[in-house]
């Protein structure tokens, strides 16, 4: 109708872009946060190798849950996640089995 202008809600829009923010920048923790866990030692690169179909629901139902009603939104969060996670798997690579001998060497 005349007169009606249309002008978008600054909070709404503010709370979308900080839960996008959050959520992209959750993502790219995947792989320090992959690579802890094998330098821990909580688990080893093989067995989180044998999880991989499980890390890539996750990916999805965590880019389900953080990002807008669509599927373009949430594969574009999802995929990052499990290639980040397959990133920190070839760098976890380069930690050493035994710490401890590599630690007693020095």
């Amino acid at each position: 109708p005349e007169g009606v202008a249309v002008m978008t809600d600054i909070s709404s829009y503010l709370d979308f872009v900080l839960k996008l923010f959050f959520a992209f920048g959750l993502a790219f923790e995947v792989p320090i946060a992959t690579l802890l866990l094998i330098w821990t030692g909580i688990s080893t690169r093989e067995s989180l190798s044998q999880k991989r179909p499980y890390v890539i629901v996750g990916a999805f139902v965590i880019g389900m849950l953080l990002t807008p009603p669509d599927v373009i939104s949430q594969t574009l969060l999802a995929v990052p996640i499990w290639l980040l996670f397959e990133l920190g798997l070839q760098v976890s690579r380069f930690i050493p089995k035994n710490r401890e001998k590599s630690e007693i060497a020095d």
